[in-house]
């Protein structure tokens, strides 16, 4: 039997729905934080062992390449939580409509700009 389907191949010309960028966002921020935690358990280790490890953490969070890292593993932490949100209330029943799923989606690409410029604020 032949398969009548169209098939595309070409990547660059496929358009991907706001839902599906969001929801692949989402995955890609917990891998990353799965990866960026060490950073922090680095720091908070040496920081409680002594207080020349507190003060040697301190020296180091100056650095502009130190408060790079921290904002990027807050901007991952307020991404993956706000997408962690929209999933359940969506998973509660809310905004699973064709209509509701954008609208969600653009939402939570709002509140996580602002919040990661907020956190960039914060950190610098």
């Amino acid at each position: 039997m032949k398969d009548h389907r169209p098939k595309n191949l070409d990547l660059a010309t496929i358009r991907m729905p706001i839902t599906a960028i969001t929801s692949i966002l989402h995955r890609i921020t917990g891998i990353a934080l799965f990866f960026g935690v060490g950073f922090l358990v680095w720091a908070l280790s040496l920081s409680l062992q002594s207080s020349q490890g507190f003060d040697q953490v301190a020296q180091v969070m100056t650095h502009p390449l130190a408060k790079f890292i921290t904002w990027g593993i807050l901007s991952l932490v307020v991404y993956h939580l706000f997408a962690g949100i929209k999933h359940l209330i969506m998973d509660a029943g809310y905004a699973e409509t064709k209509e509701g799923g954008p609208l969600a989606a653009k939402i939570t690409l709002a509140l996580t700009v602002v919040a990661i410029v907020l956190m960039g604020v914060w950190v610098w």
